[in-house]
């Protein structure tokens, strides 16, 4: 029991005892997120699962919106077009298989004049000098490619602003569209073997890997997470009940100073 006997002391165990009720609410209000985002990935997953079942999107049918393309995520697509080679990039730090190394994306150039982001697949880095990269026979004339739509590739965290060169840290659609002077879809396509499965490309990009990671492979982490908040609030809230309530009772009780 809080006396105010002492009223020094008290007003100490009431400030601690209250720091320590929000820090218990943070950690716990941070657990409940960690949760909820391990949902997220699932429910993605399950919808990425479902739209990978329907039918094949016509070339016709590609969003041309930002609210389309979302739509489309993950629905499997045939398309035609001219890779724009001069444009293509290597997005680097990217991990395939715990591995780093880079996504090759390169343009294909449509019969409407716009064109669409393509994620040809992953390829290994030189480790001793950065800007190796290996190279890749990519066929000129019109081409046909089999992939699934999917988001622009992820950002990664980069201290620099704009980059430019073939090898960089991060795109954007937008941006790009004005580099190369040629209008992009809101979207991107994951490319896949002429069978619609992922794995080692063949024929002219033998070099890349197409075993694109599906969106909820991480969810054991934010449970290991949401466990460890909800236990450092649990560690918080019995060390303030023990410090700050019970034994300052079983002191007095005792007839001890507080």
């Amino acid at each position: 029991m809080l006396t105010l006997g002492r009223p020094g002391l008290s007003r100490r165990r009431v400030w601690v005892l209250v720091l320590a009720l929000l820090a218990a609410a943070l950690t716990a209000r941070l657990g409940f997120w960690q949760i909820d985002r391990g949902r997220q990935k699932l429910a993605l997953q399950d919808r990425m699962q479902s739209r990978l079942a329907l039918p094949p999107l016509g070339q016709a049918e590609l969003a041309r919106s930002a609210a389309a393309a979302d739509a489309q995520h993950y629905r499997r697509i045939s398309l035609r077009g001219r890779w724009l080679v001069e444009h293509t990039l290597y997005l680097d730090n990217r991990q395939m298989n715990a591995r780093q190394g880079f996504f090759v994306v390169t343009p294909l150039l449509l019969a409407s004049g716009d064109a669409v982001l393509v994620q040809r697949g992953w390829t290994p880095r030189d480790f001793i000098d950065r800007s190796k990269v290996l190279p890749l026979a990519t066929p000129a004339g019109e081409v046909e490619i089999v992939g699934r739509i999917a988001p622009p590739p992820s950002k990664l965290f980069e201290l620099s602003g704009a980059e430019s060169g073939r090898i960089r840290q991060n795109l954007d659609i937008d941006v790009l569209a004005l580099e190369i002077h040629v209008p992009l879809r809101p979207l991107s396509v994951q490319q896949l073997a002429p069978d619609g499965q992922a794995g080692v490309a063949a024929g002219a990009d033998a070099n890349l890997v197409r075993q694109w990671p599906a969106p909820a492979v991480d969810v054991g982490k934010h449970q290991g997470y949401a466990f460890q908040w909800f236990a450092l609030c649990a560690l918080i809230t019995g060390l303030a009940l023990w410090f700050q309530i019970i034994s300052p009772c079983i002191n007095s009780s005792h007839g001890r100073p507080n």
